[in-house]
């Protein structure tokens, strides 16, 4: 590698400090000197990493820098941190127009944010269209009712003059443009449900991933607040974890990306087995799971996704299209407590950071975030 990093004969070390596995130099104090609160000392960790991210790679100090650097470090985007960590590994090493590529993809990603937001509004209009016909047609439909008995009255009447006559046929006229209108409205908020049908489909499939019919990560992180909020009240433990698929690159190297695809929904079948109610996987992207553990510890959830890594472990795989062994297909996973941290983004990047260390460790295994 080119970068300073390499210079200084440690750069797996510091791209460890970088992802809090160990502190980087000039970074934040030892774990021993009791931070004033955990939250105060993770905002200093976190500047910390991205200045020397930054800094060690000569990089520029540039708004779009800032963002990838926060994204990867702060937990907010793991795939984002493994990039940078798999990059600084190779003789190219860190550059600024590898950088700058890096978040040209990046920018290339939907933005969910926007999405969730134009949603809402359709739905908001769709609500009160819905509201408003609803109530027009009712109006509509009290006056048809007593018009029609002005006609009836009408009809009644022993004297039937021609005023009478008139007035009779005007009102029979308004009483079909008035059922008309009626029948418009009643057509009108049919397709009004039936739009509000179609957006409840769209969000569903917006929170679904389509390879593995597994809940996508934006799914993941509604499920991750409702259970952060409701475990905290009612004293429950609440573990989380990260799992991806060793050396994936070789399987889609080797057999092709439909048979990597084929990999991937098989050990999304393994993890989605020991899911129910209160442990819920998801496809974080690529080759990542993510999954939340209600009611156990770190060390129980731990156990529960080792006994599905042995389990994928001790199968032997075979590519269907060629008849060719896949080999041992395996992964490697990483839990942490969540609130054992600041936040759940705290606990995210804990959980990324164990997974790290498995890989690190040889694969094929579960680490359990410390945090202390």
């Amino acid at each position: 590698m080119t970068t300073k990093a390499t210079q200084s004969n440690e750069p797996v070390g510091r791209f460890l400090g970088w992802l809090g596995l160990r502190h980087a130099r000039g970074g934040a104090p030892d774990r021993g000197e009791a931070p004033p609160d955990r939250a105060r000392a993770a905002r200093y960790e976190l500047a910390a990493s991205i200045t020397s991210f930054l800094v060690d790679n000569d990089l520029d100090v540039s708004p779009a820098n800032l963002l990838l650097a926060h994204g990867a470090f702060s937990g907010r985007n793991p795939r984002l941190a493994r990039q940078i960590v798999a990059q600084a590994q190779t003789p190219e090493g860190i550059s600024q127009t590898w950088l700058n590529e890096l978040d040209q993809q990046e920018r290339n990603q939907p933005d969910h944010v926007e999405i969730d937001r134009l949603m809402t509004r359709l739905e908001t209009n769709i609500e009160a269209f819905q509201a408003n016909t609803k109530e027009a047609r009712s109006v509509t439909s009290d006056y048809g009712t007593e018009l029609e008995q002005h006609v009836v009255d009408l009809e009644q009447l022993q004297k039937t003059g021609r005023i009478v006559s008139s007035l009779a046929d005007l009102a029979k006229v308004m009483l079909d443009r008035t059922r008309k209108a009626e029948d418009d409205m009643r057509k009108s908020e049919d397709e009004a449900k039936a739009l509000r049908r179609s957006l409840d489909r769209a969000k569903r499939d917006a929170e679904l991933d389509y390879l593995t019919g597994l809940p996508n990560r934006r799914a993941f992180e509604v499920l991750l607040d409702r259970h952060y909020k409701e475990a905290r009240a009612s004293v429950e433990p609440l573990s989380i974890a990260f799992c991806d698929i060793d050396e994936f690159k070789k399987v889609n190297d080797l057999h092709g990306h439909e048979a990597g695809d084929r990999v991937i929904k098989a050990i999304a079948d393994t993890l989605a087995r020991i899911s129910n109610d209160h442990c819920h996987v998801a496809r974080h992207g690529g080759e990542e799971f993510v999954m939340l553990f209600r009611g156990l510890t770190p060390t129980q959830a731990a156990q529960k996704l080792d006994d599905a890594r042995e389990a994928l472990a001790d199968r032997r795989l075979i590519n269907r299209k060629t008849d060719e062994p896949f080999g041992q297909i395996t992964f490697s996973g990483g839990v942490a407590d969540v609130f054992g941290y600041a936040d759940t983004r705290a606990a995210l990047k804990a959980a990324d950071d164990a997974l790290y260390r498995a890989k690190a460790g040889g694969r094929n295994r579960v680490e359990i975030a410390d945090p202390a």
